[in-house]
């Protein structure tokens, strides 16, 4: 057996004795040609995956703001002395997309800010500039003023997306913390009740 198996490394390297041969030689290739191209390949697929997923959550997010929107312009948060932190659980458990919020985000860390303005045109949708305590907590401080009948509201559901940098240098974040900063707005005015 060892007597055939040299003799058939010695064809081998009689066949690619020559320089020549060797570098018209083809064995090989497509693994040398995949592990060039394998890198950026899987790169763009992380970044395909993670930018999907960032769109899904927005997506959920901007749902769940309108629904939960109809809480308020109807006057039935009002009425029911809802609190931030009763309309915020309000979002996590009882609206009909609560179950894809609680599969996608962590109810805690849903900041909500809910603020009446005299006029549509003074009202503003404009992204907050978040603090962060030592531990990396957001220390600001939201207002929730759902407004009487026919006043003008602006509710903001906010969340920090936690994002992995990916690679090639692609990074969704926007926050100095890593994350992205997700924010929906609904800007109505609400029912006479």
């Amino acid at each position: 057996m060892f007597a055939a198996f040299r003799k058939r490394l010695a064809r081998g390297a009689i066949r690619l004795r020559s320089a020549k041969q060797f570098a018209r030689s083809q064995n090989g290739a497509t693994a040398v040609e995949f592990a060039l191209v394998a890198a950026p390949f899987f790169g763009l697929l992380v970044a395909l995956f993670q930018t999907a997923l960032v769109f899904f959550a927005s997506r959920v997010l901007d749902e769940v703001t309108e629904e939960a929107s109809r809480y308020i312009l109807t006057g039935q948060a009002q009425q029911g002395n809802v609190t931030q932190s009763g309309f915020t659980n309000y979002l996590c458990t009882s609206a009909n997309t609560a179950s894809l919020v609680s599969a996608l985000f962590t109810c805690a860390n849903i900041m909500v800010n809910v603020q009446t303005y005299d006029s549509f045109g003074s009202s503003s949708c404009a992204s907050p500039t978040l603090t962060y305590n030592k531990s990396g907590a957001v220390t600001n401080t939201w207002s929730y003023s759902p407004g009487g009948p026919n006043d003008i509201v602006v509710v903001e559901v906010m969340y920090q997306w936690p994002v992995m940098l990916g690679p090639l240098g692609f990074n969704l974040s926007n926050l100095s913390n890593g994350d992205r900063l997700l924010m929906s707005c609904a800007v109505f005015k609400n029912e006479p009740y």
